[in-house]
Formats: structure tokens, sequence, C-alpha cells
């Protein structure tokens, strides 16, 4: 009976210290927007780094980067965001669909206006690829550019050669 009221306790003090593997959707306050794709929420007295899912947006020293982080922090910086499918992924990096109180997706807005690409393995499915789609027929944002290099093929570029990018 002891062993049984230790192990909700150690599994209830878990969840509560690692809100990554809490599956409910939660509303938050983003406190920090780091670049377009990864930001910054407060919720149940902690801060919490989250990247939004099913996007990649550009580095922020990449062409395109600021704009990303710029039109993030216009949509959600120190706003009350709604945090859904809160997850840890692959790389282990905590990822989670940010919804506007509006119920746009930031993920979608982002897609829509040339600022990210859409991940092959999205969970949104033909949604962001389509989104996509129109964004690069219509030339916006990163797809204005002839030949825009996706971010997981920049920083590969730069572990080759880091002194060609150094300041």
């Amino acid at each position: 009976m002891t062993k049984r009221y230790l192990a909700i306790g150690l599994v209830l003090a878990w969840t509560a210290a690692c809100p990554a593997l809490s599956w409910a959707d939660f509303a938050a306050r983003v406190v920090t927007v780091h670049e377009g794709d990864r930001l910054t929420i407060y919720h149940d007295g902690r801060k919490e780094t989250i990247h939004v899912k099913d996007v990649e947006c550009p580095e922020l020293r990449q062409p395109y980067g600021q704009q990303a982080k710029l039109a993030t922090a216009a949509y959600v910086g120190n706003r009350e965001v709604v945090i859904k499918a809160l997850k840890r992924n692959r790389q282990g990096r905590i990822t989670a669909a940010v919804v506007l109180q509006d119920g746009r997706s930031i993920a979608q807005e982002l897609v829509k206006e040339g600022l990210a690409w859409s991940r092959p393995e999205s969970s949104e499915g033909r949604s962001l690829e389509d989104l996509e789609q129109l964004a690069r027929a219509a030339g916006k944002g990163l797809w204005s550019d002839p030949n825009p290099v996706p971010p997981w093929k920049w920083k590969a570029t730069r572990k080759v050669n880091p002194r060609k990018y150094s300041n």
C-alpha cells in the first residue's frame, strides 16, 4: 500500500516538474520570442521554452530570420495563447501547437506569410503543405528569394565551414 502511494506521488511530482509529459491543452502567456519558431511561455508558475510544432523558420542570421521573429512577436508576444499537443520530439525539443485566442494557428500564419517551411511529417498534413504552396506561388516572404535555403541545410553548411559565416 505504501509503495502504491509512493509511486502515485512520484508520478504526480514528475508530471508537475515536467509539463512536457502533460497532454492536456492549456493557456499560457508568451514571455519571450527567441526566433520565429521558438518561444518561452509562462504557465503554472514556471517558464518553458517550446518550439512551434510542424514548422521550421529561418535561423535569425538567415534571410527572413528576423522577419519571422518579428512576425511571431507581433502575433503572440506578451499575450495569452493556447498550447496544444505539448510533447518532446525525437531531437529532445519540447514542441507544441500554439493557437491564438481567435483560434488561428501560429504555424499556419507563419507559413501563409512565407516565413516558415512546413515540416514533411507535419501533423497538420496537407493544410500546411497547401499554405506553403500558395505562399511559394505568390512569392511571399522567403519565397521571394529564387533559392531559399532551409535552416537544416544552412546549419549543416555552418558546421562544415564555420569560419565562412563568422563575424
